[in-house]
């Protein structure tokens, strides 16, 4: 079973990436459960904007990142919180997998059937519930199963203030929640192996 973290991070590698460490708790659990896990930081890549699968000009990174969204069994959306709302990158690459709504596989399928979505924000700000539902919303649409509680965040906050969850001695009920939000995309993740949905009626 393989699963993808896109790190939506607006900072580009090697910057420490909070985001990242969160999502890593969750990454860590399935891994110990011979999940095998890939990270993408959405930064360190040029995707251009568009609702489109194809590249859409020379250079677009997106064809290529979006294979990986396709081999994922389990796709993590980890976004940090600006102004309230998910990064613009984390909206990016949501409006360029709109194309996956017109996408299906052999069988008639979207192609994001049969796979689970997961969640993970951070920053100084309040805001995650409102960025879990309009993520979470966004993943379903697109066809992307859910299981309750497939998310963890934390916020430094409200308002204005250090956002290092990375050196936070306040991360205990994070790492709790990402374990459970682990152990429940694993479990739906391997229901839906043994018992797929079918195609929707036409």
């Amino acid at each position: 079973m393989r699963a993808l973290v896109l790190n939506a991070t607006l900072k580009p590698s090697p910057g420490t990436s909070n985001t990242e460490a969160l999502a890593r708790v969750v990454a860590d659990a399935l891994a110990a459960e011979q999940v095998e896990v890939s990270f993408i930081r959405l930064a360190d890549h040029r995707i251009d904007p568009g609702v489109v699968s194809e590249a859409v000009s020379d250079g677009d990174e997106w064809p290529a990142i979006r294979e990986q969204v396709l081999a994922a069994d389990i796709l993590i959306m980890a976004t940090p919180t600006w102004l309230g709302q998910p990064s613009s990158l984390c909206q990016r690459a949501l409006e360029r997998m709109d194309a996956l709504l017109s996408e299906t596989d052999d069988d008639g399928r979207p192609v994001a059937y049969n796979k689970v979505a997961g969640i993970v924000v951070t920053g100084n700000e309040d805001g995650a519930h409102h960025i879990i539902a309009n993520v979470g919303q966004c993943l379903n649409d697109i066809g992307y199963s859910q299981p309750g509680q497939n998310w963890t965040y934390w916020n430094k906050g409200p308002g204005p203030s250090d956002e290092g969850y990375a050196t936070s001695d306040e991360q205990e009920w994070s790492r709790t929640t990402g374990l459970a939000c682990a152990s429940n995309l694993l479990h739906l993740a391997r229901a839906l192996q043994g018992s797929p949905i079918p195609a929707p009626p036409s």
